[in-house]
Protein backbone atom coordinates (compact mmCIF):
# COMPACT_ATOMS: atom_id res chain seq x y z
CA UNK A 1 0.00 0.00 0.00
CA UNK A 2 3.02 2.27 0.02
CA UNK A 3 3.10 5.09 -2.48
CA UNK A 4 5.33 7.01 -4.82
CA UNK A 5 5.55 9.59 -2.10
CA UNK A 6 8.53 11.14 -0.38
CA UNK A 7 10.58 8.79 1.78
CA UNK A 8 10.66 9.78 5.43
CA UNK A 9 13.66 9.85 7.76
CA UNK A 10 13.30 6.41 9.31
CA UNK A 11 16.31 4.10 8.88
CA UNK A 12 18.65 5.85 6.40
CA UNK A 13 20.85 4.07 3.88
CA UNK A 14 23.89 6.16 2.97
CA UNK A 15 24.91 6.81 -0.62
CA UNK A 16 28.69 6.86 -0.24
CA UNK A 17 29.14 8.65 -3.56
CA UNK A 18 27.51 11.85 -2.37
CA UNK A 19 26.64 11.31 1.31
CA UNK A 20 22.91 11.24 0.59
CA UNK A 21 20.62 9.02 2.64
CA UNK A 22 17.98 6.69 1.25
CA UNK A 23 15.53 5.48 3.95
CA UNK A 24 14.37 1.89 3.82
CA UNK A 25 10.79 2.75 4.79
CA UNK A 26 8.35 5.55 4.14
CA UNK A 27 6.60 4.99 7.48
CA UNK A 28 3.35 3.79 5.95
CA UNK A 29 1.72 0.44 6.92
CA UNK A 30 2.32 -2.55 4.69
CA UNK A 31 -1.39 -3.09 4.08
CA UNK A 32 -4.60 -1.25 4.87
CA UNK A 33 -6.45 -4.35 6.10
CA UNK A 34 -6.52 -8.13 5.99
CA UNK A 35 -8.15 -7.91 2.55
CA UNK A 36 -4.98 -6.34 1.16
CA UNK A 37 -2.40 -8.09 3.37
CA UNK A 38 -3.40 -11.66 2.50
CA UNK A 39 -2.97 -11.41 -1.30
CA UNK A 40 0.21 -9.35 -0.83
CA UNK A 41 1.82 -11.95 1.44
CA UNK A 42 0.63 -14.80 -0.78
CA UNK A 43 1.97 -13.23 -3.98
CA UNK A 44 5.47 -12.62 -2.63
CA UNK A 45 5.78 -16.05 -1.01
CA UNK A 46 4.28 -17.99 -3.93
CA UNK A 47 6.40 -16.22 -6.55
CA UNK A 48 9.58 -16.60 -4.51
CA UNK A 49 8.95 -20.29 -4.23
CA UNK A 50 8.11 -20.58 -7.95
CA UNK A 51 11.37 -18.88 -8.98
CA UNK A 52 13.53 -20.20 -6.10
CA UNK A 53 15.85 -22.17 -8.39
CA UNK A 54 16.52 -19.21 -10.72
CA UNK A 55 19.26 -17.01 -9.27
CA UNK A 56 18.68 -14.19 -11.74
CA UNK A 57 15.09 -13.42 -10.74
CA UNK A 58 14.36 -11.10 -7.83
CA UNK A 59 10.94 -11.16 -6.17
CA UNK A 60 10.01 -8.64 -3.50
CA UNK A 61 7.31 -6.29 -2.32
CA UNK A 62 6.64 -3.33 -0.10
CA UNK A 63 10.27 -2.36 -0.73
CA UNK A 64 11.36 1.17 -1.65
CA UNK A 65 12.62 1.53 -5.21
CA UNK A 66 14.74 4.64 -5.74
CA UNK A 67 14.76 5.68 -9.38
CA UNK A 68 16.76 8.93 -9.43
CA UNK A 69 20.31 9.02 -8.10
CA UNK A 70 20.89 11.93 -5.78
CA UNK A 71 17.17 12.41 -5.04
CA UNK A 72 16.00 10.37 -2.02
CA UNK A 73 12.48 11.73 -2.57
CA UNK A 74 12.18 9.92 -5.89
CA UNK A 75 10.93 6.56 -4.65
CA UNK A 76 8.05 4.15 -4.97
CA UNK A 77 7.22 0.95 -3.09
CA UNK A 78 5.14 -1.49 -5.18
CA UNK A 79 3.17 -4.06 -3.25
CA UNK A 80 4.74 -6.87 -5.31
CA UNK A 81 7.37 -6.73 -8.03
CA UNK A 82 9.54 -9.11 -10.05
CA UNK A 83 12.82 -8.33 -11.81
CA UNK A 84 14.15 -10.72 -14.42
CA UNK A 85 17.91 -10.40 -14.71
CA UNK A 86 18.64 -9.21 -11.16
CA UNK A 87 20.30 -11.34 -8.46
CA UNK A 88 17.75 -12.92 -6.13
CA UNK A 89 19.42 -12.00 -2.83
CA UNK A 90 17.56 -9.97 -0.19
CA UNK A 91 17.83 -6.18 -0.12
CA UNK A 92 16.82 -3.32 2.17
CA UNK A 93 16.14 -0.95 -0.73
CA UNK A 94 16.37 -1.12 -4.55
CA UNK A 95 18.41 1.62 -6.28
CA UNK A 96 17.92 1.50 -10.02
CA UNK A 97 21.36 2.93 -10.75
CA UNK A 98 23.00 0.14 -8.76
CA UNK A 99 20.81 -2.65 -10.16
CA UNK A 100 20.75 -4.24 -13.62
CA UNK A 101 17.26 -2.95 -14.45
CA UNK A 102 13.84 -1.81 -13.28
CA UNK A 103 11.13 -4.37 -12.42
CA UNK A 104 9.43 -6.23 -15.25
CA UNK A 105 6.25 -6.98 -13.30
CA UNK A 106 4.38 -4.97 -10.66
CA UNK A 107 1.22 -5.88 -8.77
CA UNK A 108 -0.69 -3.40 -6.62
CA UNK A 109 -3.33 -4.51 -4.13
CA UNK A 110 -5.88 -1.73 -4.47
CA UNK A 111 -7.65 -0.23 -1.47
CA UNK A 112 -9.71 2.84 -0.67
CA UNK A 113 -6.62 4.87 0.15
CA UNK A 114 -4.57 3.76 -2.86
CA UNK A 115 -7.00 3.45 -5.78
CA UNK A 116 -6.49 6.99 -7.08
CA UNK A 117 -2.72 6.71 -6.88
CA UNK A 118 -2.68 3.19 -8.36
CA UNK A 119 -4.76 4.37 -11.31
CA UNK A 120 -2.98 7.70 -11.75
CA UNK A 121 0.49 8.58 -10.48
CA UNK A 122 1.80 5.04 -10.32
CA UNK A 123 0.54 4.16 -13.77
CA UNK A 124 2.47 7.05 -15.25
CA UNK A 125 5.57 6.38 -13.15
CA UNK A 126 5.67 2.67 -13.95
CA UNK A 127 5.39 3.45 -17.67
CA UNK A 128 8.22 5.97 -17.29
CA UNK A 129 10.38 3.36 -15.56
CA UNK A 130 9.69 0.88 -18.36
CA UNK A 131 7.88 -1.70 -16.26
CA UNK A 132 6.54 -4.17 -18.81
CA UNK A 133 3.46 -5.35 -16.91
CA UNK A 134 1.40 -3.51 -14.33
CA UNK A 135 -1.38 -5.45 -12.59
CA UNK A 136 -3.98 -4.39 -10.04
CA UNK A 137 -6.33 -6.48 -7.96
CA UNK A 138 -9.18 -5.24 -5.79
CA UNK A 139 -9.84 -7.95 -3.15
CA UNK A 140 -13.10 -6.37 -1.97
CA UNK A 141 -14.42 -5.54 -5.45
CA UNK A 142 -15.29 -2.02 -4.31
CA UNK A 143 -12.89 0.09 -6.38
CA UNK A 144 -12.00 -1.62 -9.68
CA UNK A 145 -14.29 -2.96 -12.39
CA UNK A 146 -13.31 -5.64 -13.19
CA UNK A 147 -11.56 -6.40 -9.91
CA UNK A 148 -8.51 -7.81 -11.73
CA UNK A 149 -6.82 -5.60 -14.31
CA UNK A 150 -3.56 -5.85 -16.22
CA UNK A 151 -1.62 -3.43 -18.43
CA UNK A 152 1.21 -4.17 -20.86
CA UNK A 153 3.72 -1.53 -21.92
CA UNK A 154 3.87 -1.02 -25.67
CA UNK A 155 5.94 1.81 -27.17
CA UNK A 156 5.88 3.73 -23.91
CA UNK A 157 2.13 3.40 -23.27
CA UNK A 158 0.09 0.93 -21.28
CA UNK A 159 -2.55 -1.13 -23.04
CA UNK A 160 -5.06 -3.45 -21.32
CA UNK A 161 -4.30 -7.14 -20.98
CA UNK A 162 -7.41 -9.23 -21.65
CA UNK A 163 -9.05 -10.60 -18.51
CA UNK A 164 -11.70 -13.29 -18.87
CA UNK A 165 -14.38 -14.72 -16.59
CA UNK A 166 -14.06 -18.49 -16.28
CA UNK A 167 -17.81 -18.80 -15.82
CA UNK A 168 -17.75 -19.42 -12.09
CA UNK A 169 -16.87 -15.83 -11.19
CA UNK A 170 -13.11 -16.35 -11.36
CA UNK A 171 -11.29 -13.62 -13.29
CA UNK A 172 -8.22 -14.83 -15.19
CA UNK A 173 -5.45 -12.82 -16.80
CA UNK A 174 -2.22 -14.11 -18.35
CA UNK A 175 1.17 -12.62 -17.51
CA UNK A 176 3.73 -13.18 -20.25
CA UNK A 177 6.47 -11.83 -17.96
CA UNK A 178 5.83 -14.51 -15.34
CA UNK A 179 4.53 -17.23 -17.61
CA UNK A 180 1.65 -17.56 -15.16
CA UNK A 181 -2.03 -16.76 -14.88
CA UNK A 182 -3.34 -14.40 -12.22
CA UNK A 183 -6.69 -15.59 -10.86
CA UNK A 184 -9.09 -13.67 -8.64
CA UNK A 185 -11.80 -15.82 -7.09
CA UNK A 186 -14.02 -13.84 -4.75
CA UNK A 187 -11.11 -11.61 -3.73
CA UNK A 188 -8.69 -14.51 -3.31
CA UNK A 189 -5.59 -14.13 -5.46
CA UNK A 190 -3.78 -17.16 -6.83
CA UNK A 191 -1.16 -17.70 -9.49
CA UNK A 192 -1.72 -20.65 -11.80
CA UNK A 193 0.87 -22.45 -13.89
CA UNK A 194 -0.96 -23.25 -17.16
CA UNK A 195 1.78 -25.59 -18.39
CA UNK A 196 1.67 -27.89 -15.36
CA UNK A 197 -1.97 -27.02 -14.61
CA UNK A 198 -1.33 -26.31 -10.95
CA UNK A 199 -1.94 -23.48 -8.53
CA UNK A 200 1.12 -21.99 -6.90
CA UNK A 201 1.39 -22.58 -3.18
CA UNK A 202 3.28 -20.56 -0.62
CA UNK A 203 5.95 -22.23 1.52
CA UNK A 204 3.44 -22.38 4.37
CA UNK A 205 0.74 -23.90 2.14
CA UNK A 206 3.26 -26.40 0.77
CA UNK A 207 4.27 -27.41 4.29
CA UNK A 208 0.61 -27.76 5.26
CA UNK A 209 -0.10 -29.86 2.16
CA UNK A 210 2.92 -32.05 2.95
CA UNK A 211 1.69 -32.45 6.52
CA UNK A 212 -1.79 -33.43 5.32
CA UNK A 213 -0.28 -35.87 2.82
CA UNK A 214 1.91 -37.38 5.57
CA UNK A 215 -1.12 -37.77 7.83
CA UNK A 216 -2.92 -39.42 4.94
CA UNK A 217 -0.02 -41.84 4.44
CA UNK A 218 0.01 -42.62 8.17
CA UNK A 219 -3.74 -43.29 8.15
CA UNK A 220 -3.39 -45.48 5.06
CA UNK A 221 -0.52 -47.39 6.69
CA UNK A 222 -2.55 -47.95 9.86
CA UNK A 223 -5.48 -49.15 7.76
CA UNK A 224 -3.13 -51.47 5.86
CA UNK A 225 -1.75 -52.90 9.09
CA UNK A 226 -5.27 -53.37 10.50
CA UNK A 227 -6.37 -55.07 7.29
CA UNK A 228 -3.25 -57.24 7.35
CA UNK A 229 -3.94 -58.23 10.94
CA UNK A 230 -7.53 -58.96 9.99
CA UNK A 231 -6.33 -61.12 7.10
CA UNK A 232 -3.88 -62.92 9.37
CA UNK A 233 -6.62 -63.51 11.96
CA UNK A 234 -8.96 -64.75 9.27
CA UNK A 235 -6.23 -67.02 7.89
CA UNK A 236 -5.52 -68.37 11.35
CA UNK A 237 -9.24 -68.94 11.91
CA UNK A 238 -9.48 -70.73 8.56
CA UNK A 239 -6.50 -72.93 9.36
CA UNK A 240 -7.93 -73.70 12.83
CA UNK A 241 -11.28 -74.57 11.28
CA UNK A 242 -9.60 -76.80 8.71
CA UNK A 243 -7.59 -78.58 11.39
CA UNK A 244 -10.72 -79.02 13.50
CA UNK A 245 -12.60 -80.35 10.50
CA UNK A 246 -9.76 -82.76 9.72
CA UNK A 247 -9.68 -83.93 13.33
CA UNK A 248 -13.42 -84.39 13.41
CA UNK A 249 -13.30 -86.24 10.07
CA UNK A 250 -10.61 -88.59 11.40
CA UNK A 251 -12.63 -89.11 14.59
CA UNK A 252 -15.75 -89.88 12.55
CA UNK A 253 -13.80 -92.28 10.35
CA UNK A 254 -12.34 -94.00 13.43
CA UNK A 255 -15.79 -94.20 15.04
CA UNK A 256 -17.28 -95.61 11.85
CA UNK A 257 -14.45 -98.16 11.65
CA UNK A 258 -15.02 -99.20 15.27
CA UNK A 259 -18.76 -99.43 14.65
CA UNK A 260 -18.13 -101.61 11.59
CA UNK A 261 -15.82 -103.92 13.58
CA UNK A 262 -18.31 -104.14 16.37
CA UNK A 263 -21.10 -104.88 13.90
CA UNK A 264 -19.07 -107.67 12.32
CA UNK A 265 -18.20 -109.04 15.75
CA UNK A 266 -21.88 -109.01 16.75
CA UNK A 267 -22.84 -110.75 13.56
CA UNK A 268 -20.18 -113.41 14.09
CA UNK A 269 -21.27 -113.89 17.70
CA UNK A 270 -24.93 -114.20 16.71
CA UNK A 271 -24.01 -116.72 14.03
CA UNK A 272 -22.04 -118.79 16.54
CA UNK A 273 -24.91 -118.76 19.00
CA UNK A 274 -27.29 -119.83 16.29
CA UNK A 275 -25.08 -122.85 15.44
CA UNK A 276 -24.86 -123.91 19.05
CA UNK A 277 -28.61 -123.79 19.48
CA UNK A 278 -29.25 -126.26 16.62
Amino acid sequence: MQSAAQASDMIPIPDHANDLFYPDTDGRPMAESDFQREPLSYAISALRRFFHDQDDIYVSGNLLIYYEQGNPKASVAPDVFVVRGAPGHDRRIYKLWEEPKAPDFVLEITSNSSVSEDQGIKRGLYAFLGIEEYWQIDPTGDYLIPSLQGLRLTEGNYWPIPVRDSGDGTLIGASTVLGLELRNTGGQLHFHDPIQDRTLLTYAELAQAAEIAERGREIAERARRIAERGYQNAEQARETAERRAETEARQRAAAEARADVEARQRAAAEARIAELEK
